[in-house]
């Protein structure tokens, strides 16, 4: 079983991926942007494997309007040296990658335009992936499209454009329920129909389901049906409801205690797991480091990206993680990240955050000039006194951590949103 994150990576140099608006889209300056973000692609593959994350979705956005303005250009024969060095790290690290068109790819449409732009976008996806050599348990996820006032009418659209597709796109298509118009069922039957694995979202299942009464391990049994060898192993989608958004928005990050719950309740035969949260990859190492053996290495240095962040919060919760990582016995994992989820809770209180930003500030104190030193203390006494806000402090600390190259800092999620 994997367990994976979708598209960005948080407090990782070098991974910010590039575009352009329309105007300045220049064969040119496409070329030379999809390089760029190759090269993102590059350090976030790096960044996975360093820490143990095997399932790993890549952006659409890889290559700016890669269907169309960008779909005649040589981009993947320019940059064939670059891509084939992150098809080999793929491949030997094992890792399974994935993409998914957004909510404008629509196969189903009645409008002939919008299905050919959605047949162009697909084409581009399976383009990148072919470019990479990766078979056919690398996958493009799709929602099923709109309902048009006549289901059976949309779904038979569904299925006679999907006959007619490529076979390197059709070889990759999976499709997901969504939150509010295909229901689970109603992709299973559609699924069965023509011969394409079911992904199985909770989130929105839970806020479009077809029977509340039936578990998320009840849904994932039909979905494993549709799966067979050459798809590779069942794959689903987790999330959990932000508490203070609209329905269907994703958390900051994941719970883990209700992570843990729903990954103990599901069958022996569990499935690849892509999360769907908005800090990426800090919750992915947690949900993996929680239901995996013991890695005292990895959960350290997990420590120290969270410690001024917890320290931030809780000056005992701090003290608490440092004498619980003492203990080299016992696999610490779900413990650790209680304690981070509890002090991370807590509000902000200036004095304990202004504590965490004199710890920060040390690491560029003897590097800065005095310019930047009356900036900060400057800052820090506007925010005790409340007149400006702890982001803009962290935003100088930020650059001066750029500046003098504190690499340790800007690893860390002390200068990312909680």
């Amino acid at each position: 079983m994997r367990i994976g994150y979708a598209c960005l990576c948080l407090a990782v140099e070098g991974t910010q991926l590039q575009t352009c608006t329309r105007k300045f889209a220049t064969p040119e300056r496409l070329l030379s942007l999809a390089g760029e973000n190759l090269g993102a692609l590059e350090h976030m593959i790096d960044y996975n494997i360093a820490n143990g994350i095997s399932m790993y979705r890549i952006s659409s956005d890889l290559v700016p309007f890669g269907s169309s303005l960008a779909s005649a250009l040589p981009w993947d024969e320019l940059h064939a040296e670059k891509i084939d060095r992150i098809a080999n790290k793929i491949q030997s690290s094992g890792m399974r990658v994935s993409m998914h068109p957004g909510q404008y790819t629509v196969l189903n449409s009645p409008d002939r335009d919008v299905v050919d732009r959605a047949i162009a976008d697909l084409r581009y996806h399976a383009r990148l992936l072919d470019a990479l050599r990766l078979d056919s348990t690398h996958k493009i996820i799709l929602h099923v499209g709109g309902k048009y006032g006549d289901t059976p009418a949309a779904l038979s659209r569904f299925q006679s454009v999907f006959r007619d597709l490529e076979d390197s796109i059709a070889g990759r298509l999976i499709l997901e329920n969504d939150g509010s118009i295909y229901r689970i069922d109603e992709v299973l039957a559609l699924c069965h129909r023509i011969g394409v694995p079911a992904v199985y979202d909770n989130l929105h299942n839970a806020i479009h389901p077809t029977d509340a009464t039936k578990s998320d391990a009840y849904w994932l049994s039909l979905c494993r049906e549709t799966w067979r060898e050459k798809d590779g192993a069942q794959k689903t989608h987790y999330s959990q409801q932000h508490p203070n958004k609209t329905r269907g928005a994703h958390t900051d990050t994941i719970a883990i205690d209700a992570f843990l719950d729903y990954y103990h309740r599901l069958s022996d035969q569990k499935p690849d797991i892509m999360l769907e949260v908005k800090d990426k990859n800090r919750s992915a190492i947690k949900c993996i480091l929680c239901t995996s053996p013991a890695n005292q290495h990895l959960l350290e240095t997990e420590w120290g990206r969270y410690k001024y962040s917890v320290l931030e919060r809780s000056p005992a919760d701090y003290q608490q993680i440092r004498t619980l990582l003492k203990d080299k016995t016992r696999n610490q994992a779900v413990t650790f990240y209680q304690t981070v989820e509890r002090a991370l809770s807590l509000p902000e209180d200036r004095g304990r955050a202004v504590n965490a930003l004199e710890h920060v500030w040390g690491y560029c104190s003897d590097l800065a000039t005095t310019a930047e030193t009356r900036a900060y203390q400057t800052l820090r006494d506007d925010y005790l006194r409340g007149s400006v806000s702890l982001e803009k402090v962290k935003r100088l600390l930020y650059r001066c951590s750029k500046k003098y190259r504190q690499d340790y800092l800007l690893g860390s999620y002390y200068f990312t949103q909680q």
